[in-house]
């Protein structure tokens, strides 16, 4: 109980930073919980007048995985994005949570163009005419926390993107953000067992990284930070990052030079720009391996839509909101890890993980190999079918191929899964990059899969993943 003056003070420190703004979000998140209790309610109701009886989903209720990942995404942006952390950090959550949040996507219905304009007038503090020749209306994509705009420079005529904050939300995201504190610090102080996880720990970890998104600074001096690692290391000429015109780019604006470029799955638009998409992807790989530990920080999030390849060949890596920084240690006790699996080398697997994982335990190398050869014998049952989608253009009669891997995203994260299951059995507990550079090695695999089914990205001499002569830009 002495720690109950504490907990008493945090919660009432919190709320006053909240403000107002916490009574709005109490209103709509029980708005939320309503509309998705109605629809438990309406599925308990169906499965009654069956005989199997309740499944397991129902009996947890709104606590089950998918009930909780709907009340998310009524709950909006921040639940949205704690939804894909969750998604992202098997390490830390239970698989069948990390599973279904894997549902979770980011989309929203775009701010009205006259908000957009209000919110670059204030921010930029100018007549838009004076910055812009003009912008496009119709946002090229909308999310949940920002939107983007296609646009020209006034003066230098060149062709940039406006990624704009949506209005009111920080406020959101501050109102949510304390709240979760909060109910973190009342679960830690009500139970002992809940404060070994170091749940407060995650919270605060995930409250620094989600308000991070929201300020376009810290993304911009991502991407500086990136052009400086490829101009030091000399892949300019191989690869490239959005320049940032500062002048017209503020906490909640940010102003980018345009790339036109396709994505890695797009096989008809990639054969027509290059004559070997593998030369493409090595490039790719080597690029972003490179900037692990020669950079301040990695791209932690090369889905197809944030890594192209642009129409002069080169490589183009976009949105920085998401990224990771790896200590040498990690990344050494990785690379001897990425090798083993290569290698098929259970026990140097095995002793990678134990000298990547905290751990308060011995731990049984030997039996801890035994069961990860269990686990990637499963890697040779993985349904790798490329479904290739072919359209016609009913103006030109031109035909355009796009590809995408199926099933095999499941089926990886359930491996990725199970070697983390399997290394928690034995006490091993990893730092959240490792789930990030596992969760980017998976995209990867994809991209090969796809483009250079014959290449092993782990294997090839082209590809270097070594780091003894890289040092931070």
């Amino acid at each position: 109980m002495e720690k109950l003056p504490n907990l008493v003070e945090d919660i009432v420190q919190t709320s006053l930073n909240t403000g107002p703004r916490g009574v709005l979000r109490l209103a709509q998140g029980v708005q939320a919980f309503l509309g998705v209790g109605q629809e438990w309610l309406t599925d308990v109701s169906k499965s009654a007048n069956s005989f199997a009886g309740l499944p397991t989903e129902l009996q947890l209720g709104l606590l089950s995985p998918f009930y909780l990942r709907r009340l998310f995404e009524r709950m909006g942006a921040t639940y949205i994005k704690l939804g894909q952390f969750i998604a992202s950090a098997p390490t830390l959550f239970p698989p069948e949570y990390v599973q279904e949040f894997q549902n979770c996507f980011d989309r929203a219905p775009p701010v009205p163009f006259e908000e957009i304009e209000s919110i670059l007038r204030k921010e930029l503090g100018k007549p838009l005419e004076s910055v812009y020749e003009y912008i496009d209306p119709t946002p090229i994509a909308s999310a949940s926390i920002a939107q983007v705009h296609g646009a020209r420079l006034k003066g230098s005529r060149e062709d940039v993107v406006i990624k704009v904050l949506k209005p009111g939300i920080e406020d959101i995201l501050v109102a949510d953000l304390n709240f979760v504190y909060v109910v973190a610090r009342i679960l830690e102080f009500l139970s002992p067992e809940i404060s070994r996880t170091s749940l407060v720990g995650i919270v605060k970890d995930i409250r620094e990284s989600m308000l991070e998104e929201v300020d376009f600074y810290k993304e911009a001096a991502n991407i500086e930070a990136f052009r400086r690692y490829l101009e030091t290391m000399g892949l300019t000429g191989n690869a490239t990052a959005p320049k940032v015109y500062r002048y017209c780019s503020t906490m909640k604006v940010l102003t980018m030079q345009r790339l036109y470029g396709v994505p890695l799955t797009d096989l008809d638009s990639i054969s027509s720009l290059v004559s070997n998409p593998e030369t493409s992807l090595i490039t790719a790989l080597n690029v972003w391996f490179g900037s692990l530990l020669a950079c301040e920080s990695f791209h932690a999030d090369v889905h197809a839509g944030n890594l192209w390849l642009l129409r002069d060949g080169r490589i183009g890596f976009l949105d920085f909101g998401i990224v990771g920084r790896i200590s040498p240690k990690t990344w050494a006790a990785m690379e001897v890890f990425l090798g083993s699996i290569a290698i098929e080398d259970y026990d140097s697997m095995a002793s990678s993980l134990i000298e990547m994982g905290a751990t308060n335990q011995d731990v049984d190398a030997k039996a801890f190999a035994r069961d990860l050869e269990k686990v990637f014998s499963s890697i040779k049952e993985l349904d790798t079918e490329i479904v290739v989608a072919t359209t016609t253009g009913t103006a030109t009669n031109a035909t355009a191929v796009a590809a995408n891997i199926v099933v095999d995203e499941r089926q990886m994260n359930a491996l990725f899964l199970d070697v983390v299951r399997v290394s928690e059995s034995y006490g091993l507990k990893f730092p959240r990059e490792f789930a990030l550079l596992l969760k980017q090695l998976l995209y990867f695999d994809r991209y090969t899969r796809l483009l250079a089914p014959n290449l092993n990205m782990l294997q090839d001499q082209r590809i270097s993943i070594a780091s003894n002569s890289r040092s931070r830009v």
